[in-house]
């Protein structure tokens, strides 16, 4: 089963939700605010996709941190801050259980998923 991982309120993950949906791509959503993820699951994606890859330095929380927790930013750290606080996981996640994706493109999508 294809999982895609985020917040709901996310424009991304409603684009990504939409194209599942119009494209008839069964999956489960899974909220990371309300759901959680584990210390295990984020270690394992950062260990298949790059911890740099996963942090969102775009957002409003990443913003929000202090200069010295963004200056002093390691693998380690990264992971307890997403774990802290979901928001800062770049979105969408997708998991096909093969593999995981990062973000959304429909071009990338429809060659993925068929």
């Amino acid at each position: 089963m294809i999982t895609i991982y985020g917040i709901p309120n996310c424009d991304t993950i409603k684009k990504a939700r939409k194209w599942l949906e119009a494209n008839g791509v069964d999956y489960q959503f899974h909220d990371f605010r309300k759901q959680g993820l584990s210390a295990e699951q984020l270690q394992g994606w950062a260990d298949e996709l790059g911890w740099e890859t996963l942090l969102n330095k775009r957002g409003t929380t990443w913003r929000q941190q202090p200069d010295e927790v963004k200056a002093n930013i390691d693998e380690a750290s990264a992971i307890a801050l997403m774990l802290e606080h979901p928001a800062m996981i770049k979105r969408p996640v997708l998991d096909t259980g093969a593999l995981r994706k990062v973000g959304f493109k429909d071009t990338e999508y429809a060659a993925l998923l068929g």
